[in-house]
């Protein structure tokens, strides 16, 4: 695909524990394709450990540390991959939480945090990379939204599933904004993949004692292919959304998600 050279900032690029995350894999899998990798992580071992992996195979990477729910941060974490690669020519939004929980579960305070973390930080963002897109002549702006935005999975994951629904909108409205100014922006909505982050944060929905194997089977059999998704499955999604195989490709959304939404 046509990345060779371009510059990836790939927000929420490590891994939550111990494996390979989306923003992870997506980090190689642009580095594949010729991309200059900055990996930003509100944790500076999970940034270092994804950049590491792209230097691995010969490629170019940083690490930055930034929380996306800090303006400050970000903007100085920005203005390093400006200064040390000249600009940025892709931003992935892919920094995400949750909590599960319906509408009695969920307190106004868990909405507003991971609102800021999954939401507002896309605007942060944006605000800082689209002037330098636009002066350059274009760009790609690749937003990482779920399923849960768009359909109800059987279990209640409200304030994931709302802010997941406005990240979609978020992105159509950056994408009419700026198509004149080559700016691509779309969404890429995973299904049920297997992540670190399973075990870590929606294993309580589907196994009492969060056994990995049960949690596993029972997404598993969700999927009418039978099987969860991999994070290489939607890094390649990412990576085609971002090159310029996409380029006339804006303000729509690419599910992956083995025909879970299709099912019924």
């Amino acid at each position: 695909m046509k990345l060779e050279n371009k510059v990836v900032l790939m927000a929420g690029a490590g891994s939550s524990a111990p494996g390979w995350s989306i923003g992870k894999a997506s980090c190689v899998t642009l580095a594949r394709h010729g991309a200059i990798i900055v990996a930003l992580d509100a944790s500076l071992d999970a940034a270092q450990d994804a950049a590491q992996e792209v230097l691995k195979l010969g490629g170019k990477a940083l690490a930055v540390q930034a929380d996306v729910t800090d303006p400050t941060a970000v903007e100085q974490a920005i203005a390093l991959a400006n200064h040390e690669f000249g600009g940025i020519d892709v931003y992935v939004a892919n920094a995400g939480i949750g909590k599960i929980g319906g509408v009695t579960e969920t307190q106004t305070s868990d909405l507003d945090r991971i609102y800021q973390v999954n939401v507002q930080s896309l605007l942060t963002a944006a605000k800082l990379v689209i002037p330098g897109m636009v002066q350059r002549g274009g760009g790609s702006i690749v937003t990482i939204s779920s399923v849960a935005g768009i359909r109800y999975l059987g279990y209640p994951h409200l304030a994931y599933g709302v802010t997941k629904a406005a990240l979609i909108q978020f992105t159509r409205m950056i994408a009419h904004e700026y198509a004149a100014d080559g700016i691509r922006a779309n969404t890429v909505v995973p299904g049920l993949i297997d992540t670190p982050r399973i075990q870590k944060n929606v294993s309580s929905a589907f196994s009492k004692d969060n056994n990995a194997d049960e949690v596993r089977n029972k997404r598993n059999q969700q999927v009418p292919m039978q099987r969860m998704g991999t994070p290489w499955e939607v890094a390649n999604a990412i990576a085609f959304l971002a090159s310029d195989e996409a380029s006339y490709i804006t303000g729509t959304e690419l599910i992956v998600d083995g025909g879970l939404t299709g099912k019924f």
